[in-house]
C-alpha cells in the first residue's frame, strides 16, 4: 500500500516527486521503459529557468530525478498495463510488477508526438529532425527549415520558426490544408514561409554533419524531388498517453485528460493530472513542472483531509 503513486517520470511526474517526498509522503515512481519524457530526445535545453549555459536534457531528467530520490521518492520500472478506480485503494495492474496499491494517483504519463516512419527521421531525431518549434527553433538561426503537416499545429510552428531561419518550406501530402483559413492566412502572409504542397515525404537525409534534406514525392508528376533544409519539423500532432485508463478518466476528444480548472483534479477523486497529459497547448517543460508541482499539492491536500475523515469517523 502506498500513499501516491507517480506514473511517468517527465519534468511533471519528476517535479510532483520531489514535493511529495520533501513532504514525507514517500511517493513511489512508476517509470517506462523509456524513463524521462520527451526532453530525452533533445539535446540543449535552453528556456528552462536556472541553466543559463543551457542543460542537456538527459542530464536535467537525470537531475531532477536524483533530486526526488534524496528526499525518499521509490522509482520502479514498469509498464501500466490497466487500471481500477472504482474503489479505494486504487489498483494498478503493472508489466514486471504486478499489482500496486495507493490511496492516491498522479498521472503524468505525457503525450507522445506523432512521426512519419520514413528512414531517417528517428536516426536524426535531435541532429536536425525536431517536433517542437518552440524548444528547437533556436539552434536553427539563419538556417533553411521544413515544416511537414497541414493543421494548425503546422501553420503555427512556421511562422515561429521565421523568427529565426532565413526560409521555412511547408511539406504537405494533399494539395488541401486542414488548418483554419486565419493560420494558413498568417502562414501565407509571411514572407519567410514558401510552400511544397501535394508532396509526400519519403525520406530525411542526413549529411555527414547535419541534414542534407528531405526527399519527397511529387504527387503530381511522380517524381522524387530532394528539398534542402538544415532542419525537419514534424508536425503532424501529438497522442496523449492514455489508453491505459480504460475510459475511467474524462478525456476530450483526441484522449487529454480533462482536470477541473485551477487544479489537477480529474473525475475521480484522489486521481490527479499533470504534464501534457492534460496540457494541449503549452507542451513546455517549465509548464509541465509547474503543473506537477499542483499535483503534488492537491495529493497531499487529498491525502491529509482523507487522514481527518477517519480520525473524525
Amino acid at each position: 500500500m502506498h500513499k501516491t503513486i507517480i506514473i511517468g517520470t517527465g519534468p511533471a511526474g519528476l517535479t510532483a516527486a520531489i514535493y511529495l517526498a520533501r513532504a514525507n509522503m514517500e511517493p513511489l515512481v512508476i517509470e517506462g521503459w523509456q524513463p524521462g519524457g520527451q526532453l530525452t530526445t533533445t539535446t540543449e535545453v535552453e528556456n528552462f529557468p536556472g541553466f543559463p549555459e543551457g542543460i542537456l536534457g538527459s542530464e536535467l531528467m537525470s537531475n531532477m530525478r536524483k533530486q526526488a530520490q534524496r528526499f525518499g521518492a521509490t522509482f520502479k520500472t514498469g509498464s501500466v498495463k490497466s487500471v481500477d478506480f472504482s474503489k479505494r485503494p486504487y489498483t494498478l495492474e503493472v508489466e514486471g510488477l504486478g499489482q500496486l496499491q495507493a490511496e492516491s494517483i498522479i498521472i503524468s504519463t505525457g503525450a507522445s508526438a506523432k512521426y512519419l516512419g520514413i528512414p531517417g527521421e528517428q536516426d536524426n531525431l535531435g541532429r536536425g529532425v525536431s517536433t517542437c518549434a518552440t524548444c528547437d527553433g533556436f539552434f536553427f538561426r539563419g538556417k533553411k527549415l521544413i515544416v511537414i503537416g497541414g493543421g494548425d499545429s503546422a501553420m503555427e510552428e512556421a511562422s515561429f520558426l521565421t523568427r529565426f531561419a532565413t526560409d521555412v518550406r511547408l511539406v504537405h501530402r494533399r494539395e488541401e490544408l486542414r488548418a483554419s483559413k486565419i493560420m494558413q492566412d498568417r502562414a501565407r502572409d509571411n514572407e519567410k514561409v514558401s510552400w511544397s504542397l501535394n508532396r509526400t515525404p519519403l525520406e530525411v537525409v542526413g549529411g555527414e554533419i547535419g541534414l542534407k534534406g528531405l526527399r519527397v514525392l511529387n504527387n503530381e508528376t511522380g517524381e522524387e524531388e530532394l528539398l534542402e533544409a538544415d532542419g525537419v519539423f514534424v508536425a503532424i500532432g501529438h497522442t496523449p498517453n492514455t489508453g491505459f485508463l480504460g475510459g475511467q478518466i474524462t478525456t476530450d476528444e483526441q484522449g487529454y485528460i480533462i482536470v477541473k480548472p485551477g487544479t489537477t483534479e480529474t473525475n475521480i477523486p484522489g486521481v490527479f493530472a499533470c504534464g501534457d497529459v492534460q496540457d494541449k497547448i503549452y507542451r513546455q517543460a517549465i509548464t509541465a513542472a509547474g503543473s506537477g508541482c499542483m499535483a503534488a499539492l492537491d495529493a497531499e491536500r487529498y491525502l491529509e483531509s482523507l487522514a481527518h475523515d477517519t480520525v473524525n469517523a
